[in-house]
């Protein structure tokens, strides 16, 4: 139930921003959201919360239609929550990165490591540097940089690079990543608005 909380909040908070609401509104709503997310099992004690299993999970047999309902529904809303938090939204078939609830101390503070998946299911790494964090879309790396301008360079497979102004793909670039295409090796968006 608490993560049904936490997207029907995520969504009001969606809500605000997209109506243009008073930012000491959205703030407000930004520091519920924290505080319902951070009442998630995971993020207690076994002690305070209890000594058994709150991972996300399905009971179904890989392989197998679906059997008997487990916490398929709180993987859903878990991840449709994080995909808010990281700002990824699709507007009329164009790929967005806005992530307006997305926190400073999420980024890197050392250089890391990030391992992933590529396009081809091979294993793949890219090193991220500090004021940086990851994550994939479509199996194409998204990288976030810390910065002070919102500019996105998209790197293609062929070595060249897109430089775009404002915090959106355009539509072929989008449409590409959308059919797994692989023309696409990364996306590194600058932000300059991180709390």
């Amino acid at each position: 139930m608490v993560s049904k909380l936490l997207l029907a909040n995520y969504e009001v908070v969606s809500k605000a921003i997209e109506l243009g609401e008073a930012k000491k509104w959205i703030d407000r709503l930004k520091d519920h959201y924290y505080k319902i997310y951070n009442g998630i099992g995971p993020k207690k004690s076994p002690e305070l919360y209890g000594a058994f299993p709150t991972d996300p999970y399905s009971h179904t047999p890989r392989g197998k239609g679906v059997q008997q309902p487990g916490m398929t529904g709180q993987v859903k809303e878990d991840l449709l929550s994080r995909s808010g938090e990281l700002g990824v939204r699709v507007k009329e078939g164009i790929l967005c990165f806005d992530p307006e609830l997305l926190r400073s101390e999420e980024f890197l503070e050392h250089k890391q490591v990030f391992y992933f998946i590529n396009i081809h299911l091979k294993k793949s790494e890219i090193l991220l540097v500090p004021k940086s964090m990851a994550f994939t879309v479509c199996q194409v790396p998204v990288i976030y940089q810390k910065s002070d301008e919102n500019v996105i360079e998209v790197h293609a497979k062929d070595g060249s690079v897109t430089h775009l102004k404002g915090k959106q793909l355009n539509f072929k670039i989008s449409q590409a990543i959308f059919r797994r295409s692989g023309k696409y090796e990364k996306i590194v968006v600058f932000l300059d608005s991180i709390n």
